[in-house]
């Protein structure tokens, strides 16, 4: 794959570092950006070791001035940006009658308006350059709708109708999009999380542990998505075909098979 320059919110850790590390390595120009300062400064020696111009800028995605400049800050270093990869996100777990508003507006604001900023700081310089590239870090939890994930279900969703509704928007100019929807993998995003589910931590930390797949494989296969201009980035083989399941079976099959998984 040609070397590119790239971006990515959220890479100081969990998936976003692990892709920062695998574009790195294949010689790219790489900036991460997070809004733990402090985490972001530890880890980016590790990057620069592996591409000594490595750029690590603090940014929060709620706000979208840090966007903005980042994108002017890499526009005078680097002349640009080629690809873009919108990877901060939070989870909440809970019942919809338990989750406050306070929660969703957390979350819809990280999640979804946090692409949205990306988006907005971005895609300027995509068609002044005349081409770009966004990476949209959804999950299998904005295709399947699982049960006490109201919240995180419906952010992530979102993402998948913006990064479709992107994909016909910006074709013209030349402007690719990939949205990603892996199912659980070992990340820290139970870290962060907010539940009203008693031993939710406990659950996620379990099922994490038994994906086949770890952030490294996420990486490769975002990486070969976004060589092929692929739109789907579907990484887990079993989320693949529950996803083909809900979209063929009858409404009442699909739902007695998520109850029957559930229990």
């Amino acid at each position: 794959m040609q070397s590119q320059r790239i971006f990515i919110t959220g890479g100081a850790s969990g998936l976003g570092y692990a892709l920062a590390q695998q574009c790195a390595k294949a010689g790219w120009q790489v900036c991460i950006g997070d809004r733990d300062q402090e985490r972001g400064e530890a880890v980016i020696g590790s990057l620069q070791k592996l591409q000594k111009d490595a750029l690590f800028l603090p940014c929060d995605v709620t706000r979208v001035a840090d966007l903005e400049r980042v994108a002017k800050t890499l526009q005078e270093q680097w002349d640009g940006v080629d690809v873009l990869v919108n990877n901060a996100g939070v989870a909440q777990v809970g019942e919809i009658a338990d989750t406050t508003l306070k929660d969703w507006q957390w979350i819809v604001d990280i999640n979804l308006l946090g692409v949205v900023r990306g988006c907005k700081a971005f895609i300027p310089m995509f068609k002044e350059q005349g081409k770009g590239y966004i990476v949209n870090i959804a999950s299998m939890a904005g295709l399947l709708d699982m049960p006490s994930a109201s919240a995180y279900n419906a952010t992530k969703a979102a993402v998948v109708s913006l990064s479709e509704t992107l994909d016909n928007e910006l074709k013209s100019a030349n402007i690719g999009v990939t949205v990603v929807c892996p199912s659980f993998f070992k990340t820290n995003l139970n870290q962060g999380m907010r539940s009203t589910v008693d031993g939710m931590d406990e659950r996620v930390e379990r099922w994490m542990r038994k994906s086949k797949l770890n952030a490294a494989d996420i990486a490769d296969r975002i990486l070969a998505a976004v060589d092929q201009n692929r739109f789907y980035c579907l990484p887990h083989k079993d989320a693949q075909q529950a996803w083909w399941l809900k979209r063929l079976l009858p409404r009442r099959w699909y739902q007695r098979l998520v109850h029957s998984r559930i229990k």
